[in-house]
C-alpha cells in the first residue's frame, strides 16, 4: 500500500461507520469506472470513432454544455 493510501485509510477508519461505508462505495465505483474505461478503450478503434462522432453530433445539436471547472 502506498504512503498516501495508508494515510487516507488511517484517517478514514476514524470516521463514523456510515462515512466509512460511503467512502468505500465511492472507491469501488471509481475503480469500476476505470475498469470499464480501460475495457472500452481496448476495443477496436471503430467503437471509439463512433463514440467521438456521436459526441460531436451532440455538440452540433446543442446537447452539450461548456466545461466549467468551478462547477465540477
Amino acid at each position: 500500500m502506498t504512503n498516501l493510501l495508508d494515510e487516507a485509510y488511517a484517517v478514514a477508519k476514524e470516521l463514523p461507520e456510515e462515512e466509512q461505508q460511503a467512502i468505500g462505495a465511492v472507491l469501488f465505483e471509481e475503480m469500476e469506472a476505470d475498469r470499464r474505461w480501460e475495457e472500452l478503450l481496448a476495443q477496436p478503434s471503430d467503437v471509439i470513432e463512433r463514440m467521438a462522432e456521436q459526441a460531436l453530433e451532440n455538440h452540433r445539436l446543442g446537447k452539450t454544455l461548456p466545461l466549467d471547472p468551478d462547477t465540477l
